[in-house]
């Protein structure tokens, strides 16, 4: 009988050790959390703002360049638009840090719309579209001076080719902390895809800067500026958080996928610029 009850304490004894043991190996919910689950926790918590509420905040000014080079002969007007001289640039953006300007980026942006997180008292957005390699050797140094940071639309297919940046001047881009953003691949207009096309044009682009960056490319300038209520859920499907048109009116109903952009004609002064872009964003 003493062995018996010898025998049960025992057991006891080894079940509760057991159960102790189990119960402190079993790992606290904050230990499993990883990093990228707590983003998604807190992006969770945060009320963001409705379409309606987002329209009634003042619009940021955003810029548009594309190719920074002095004029060769008798340039067509439709070159002159996306053709600014390297003087006429860099007097703008003398004039923008002379008036108080400082530059924000499209998370600053998305954060401003969506929350209402302020911004400096003299915001704008500096925009570089199908990645010209006058962008890099000209239009960044510029910046530079100016504590400016810009937002790079990058068509994937020109990478390295004859007048474009090569993959490693992105890299650099984006390590001095200018933002790499897509702009398909081809600069085939988002209107006339077709559904193969949003893996093209979308998809892998986004994946290719990612993988030159190391960052998350998350916001998107449609080719021509031209969009559709088509394409917004396909640019949601594959991780967009928002896209850059040009200057026609916003989607009320999807105003973080219609952002206006001015872009600069190559034959404005920069007091008409300013003036234009006083005009075009009012806020």
């Amino acid at each position: 009988m003493k062995k018996l009850i010898l025998l049960l304490t025992a057991a006891t004894l080894v079940l509760a050790s057991s159960c102790g043991s189990t119960a402190d190996q079993t790992p606290r919910q904050d230990m499993l959390e990883t990093p990228a689950l707590s983003k998604v926790k807190e992006d969770t918590l945060l009320k963001i703002a409705d379409a309606a509420t987002i329209m009634a905040r003042p619009e940021v000014p955003v810029l548009c360049y594309h190719q920074i080079r002095d004029w060769k002969g008798n340039e067509s007007r439709g070159v002159k638009d996306v053709v600014v001289p390297p003087a006429t640039f860099k007097s703008q953006l003398q004039l923008l840090a002379d008036s108080g300007y400082q530059t924000v980026l499209p998370d600053d942006l998305y954060a401003y719309l969506t929350t209402g997180k302020p911004l400096p008292a003299k915001p704008i957005m500096l925009t570089y579209d199908d990645s010209d390699h006058d962008q890099y050797a000209i239009a960044a140094p510029e910046m530079k001076k100016h504590g400016f940071k810009g937002v790079f639309f990058i068509m994937t297919v020109s990478l390295g080719r004859s007048i474009y940046m090569s993959k490693d001047q992105v890299k650099e881009l984006s390590d001095e902390g200018h933002v790499i953003a897509s702009h398909t691949w081809d600069h085939h207009d988002v209107r006339k895809y077709k559904d193969g096309e949003w893996e093209t044009q979308i998809a892998k682009p986004a994946r290719q800067l990612e993988e030159i960056t190391g960052k998350p490319v998350q916001y998107f300038a449609y080719p021509f500026g031209a969009w559709n209520k088509e394409a917004i859920p396909e640019l949601k499907k594959n991780n967009v958080k928002a896209a850059f048109q040009l200057s026609t009116r916003r989607d009320s109903t999807e105003p973080l996928y219609t952002i206006r952009r001015m872009i600069v004609p190559g034959d404005w002064s920069a007091p008409t610029m300013y003036r234009a872009m006083k005009k075009t964003f009012k806020g």
